[in-house]
């Protein structure tokens, strides 16, 4: 059984992801084939899209008569850009050509700001999809059908996946393989390049980016009110009163506004905090606790686990310079 696997080069891709899945997808198809003759293999396609509506194969690890090849792909990936997300009109041709293969059965995967290209297509209303935790904000706001979750460093939900950061194109890379080539060989495939399996959270790496745009006056003086206070002051009467604001009124335009309650804004600007503590200082993890407003040091690694998914002193371990 042979999988074909098409890797879209579309103005802006990041070539280091493009070629490195490649070789990654060359590996596990190694490791394969040492083990089992006949076994299934992975066919690496590399499309072009520039100024055209219906993308070239420049590379295909199969054959080198390009004009030849199948354009018929199983799965379709849209790779990071280090340029500013693809805007609509440049994606629009892509997205229908997408559409079309969507339509024919292949699984279309994004990482990164590849999720842009894919919100085009229009197949992501109503999906839980995952980017760039620095890019949340501006594609909920592209596409508001959406539902967007930067906790999550992948989204798997079958036919389409999304993949959050810059080098999440190694874990979209692992999964791929786990599901076509088997477990054995993602596991095989992820020592060799000594990563971890697929299984990480963005929100691990993840710093709080408050939504700072939304042209709520009242709620944004609220948020600076926050932010000097390290959100330790979380009285309600207090924060409505920065905003002049009646308090259930505070309340909903609050979370309209940011998406989040005053109290959870308030404990993700102190696990921040914490973070910056725990990555650059000494400081035992009880007096970090102290630090950013929890007395109650059992209080403070529940809410850090639930922000961060790794508890202050795993949050030490990995990421301490």
């Amino acid at each position: 059984m042979s999988v074909a696997i098409g890797i879209l080069i579309y103005p802006g891709a990041q070539m280091s992801a493009v070629l490195g899945l490649t070789d990654l997808f060359r590996l596990a198809e190694r490791f394969v084939s040492e083990k089992i003759s006949d076994g299934p293999s992975l066919r690496v396609c590399h499309l072009r899209a520039e100024g055209i509506s219906w993308p070239k194969v420049v590379f295909d690890s199969y054959s080198q008569a390009f004009e030849k090849v199948d354009m018929r792909c199983d799965v379709l990936i849209l790779p990071p850009s280090l340029e500013p997300p693809i805007v609509t009109e440049a994606a629009k041709p892509l997205a229908a050509w997408l559409r079309e293969c969507h339509g024919e059965g292949t699984i279309l995967a994004s990482v990164c700001g590849g999720a842009f290209l894919l919100g085009e297509t229009g197949l992501l209303d109503g999906r839980v999809v995952t980017t760039h935790w620095t890019y949340a904000q501006q594609l909920r706001e592209r596409f508001p059908k959406s539902k967007i979750d930067i906790d999550r460093l992948m989204i798997d939900g079958g036919d389409i996946i999304s993949a959050g950061g810059l080098m999440s194109w190694i874990d979209l890379g692992l999964k791929l393989v786990g599901r076509f080539l088997g477990p054995v060989a993602m596991a095989d495939t992820a020592h060799m390049m000594l990563v971890d399996p697929p299984g990480r959270e963005q929100r691990y790496y993840s710093g709080f980016l408050p939504c700072l745009t939304h042209g709520d006056a009242p709620i944004l003086r609220a948020q600076h009110f926050l932010q000097a206070k390290e959100g330790k002051e979380v009285r309600l009467s207090v924060l409505a009163d920065q905003a002049g604001l009646e308090e259930r009124t505070f309340l909903r335009r609050f979370q309209k506004a940011t998406g989040l309650t005053a109290t959870d804004y308030a404990q993700r600007l102190r696990v921040a905090k914490a973070q910056e503590l725990l990555q650059f200082g000494q400081l035992a993890i009880e007096r970090v606790g102290w630090e950013v407003g929890y007395s109650d040091t059992g209080a403070f690694r529940k809410v850090f686990q639930r922000v961060v998914g790794l508890s202050p002193g795993e949050y030490r371990r990995r990421f301490h310079v």
